[in-house]
């Protein structure tokens, strides 16, 4: 996962987030102010793809960019496959396991600047990342400015009925947890309402294995200049300091597909 806000570093960037990421197992969960929790699939993102995924990413069109890879299980797929991707992250935990396995990964915010801008065939928001940030129109408007043209993106969202703003902490629910920080939960009406707002249109619906995704595509005719006037976040001073974990010229992912 990845989160645009300086105070999410230490939630998702040191324990108890980055402990699970090395044992590969959790307990992990996001956990709200007044006690819910919200259970984090670490075992299913530190292991190989699955079929759901595998069936995400027969869907990708050209040069992937993974936003929130994790520990990088959907980018070291495509890399095997001999397909253009790049993971971005903000956990160094989660880029070092991506690169370990054979993914290409930066550490980076999805609001900083990225190789390739304007040119992505596809973007993938999956294991909730469409909560990013706590403001999911300003990260679909985002999204949009690092598609090409006409590009896909490919979201999961909540298998319910939900649009909502929390804070979270990152916790492993035996005492451990990071700092609060803003995040989105969508489900897909709510996902569809907000992608049409940031110049997508839908393509596809679908579910498996109990999780819900939708394809959207970019409107060509879209002026994405306009609607990126309040693509960043209230805080996006305290965006995460762009950092490159060590990686061979991304920009090619994105000019060789």
């Amino acid at each position: 996962m990845s989160a645009p806000a300086g105070s999410a570093a230490p939630a998702w960037c040191a324990d108890p987030y980055a402990e699970a990421l090395r044992a590969g197992r959790g307990p992990l969960f996001l956990h709200r102010s007044d006690g819910w929790l919200l259970p984090l699939e670490v075992e299913r993102w530190c292991a190989e793809a699955d079929t759901v995924d595998l069936e995400v990413l027969r869907r990708c069109e050209g040069a992937v960019l993974d936003v929130g890879c994790g520990p990088g299980r959907l980018v070291a797929e495509l890399a095997a496959r001999g397909c253009p991707a790049l993971g971005v992250d903000v956990s160094e935990a989660a880029v070092a396991h991506a690169l370990r396995i054979g993914g290409q990964a930066l550490l980076r915010s999805v609001f900083d600047p990225l190789p390739g801008e304007g040119r992505w065939g596809t973007a993938l928001l999956i294991d909730g990342n469409v909560g990013i940030g706590g403001e999911p129109g300003a990260l679909l408007r985002r999204i949009a400015r690092l598609l090409a043209p006409g590009g896909l993106l490919i979201a999961e969202s909540a298998p319910v009925d939900v649009d909502e703003r929390v804070h979270v902490r990152v916790a492993d629910g035996r005492g451990a947890a990071g700092t609060p920080f803003p995040w989105a939960r969508l489900g897909t009406p709510a996902l569809l309402r907000h992608a049409r707002r940031a110049g997508f249109r839908p393509e596809a619906q679908w579910t498996a294995g109990g999780r819900s995704f939708a394809a959207l595509r970019r409107r060509d005719a879209f002026d994405v200049r306009r609607t990126s006037r309040t693509a960043e976040p209230v805080n996006s001073t305290a965006v995460i300091s762009s950092h490159r974990a060590r990686n061979p010229s991304p920009d090619r992912l994105v000019a060789d597909a």
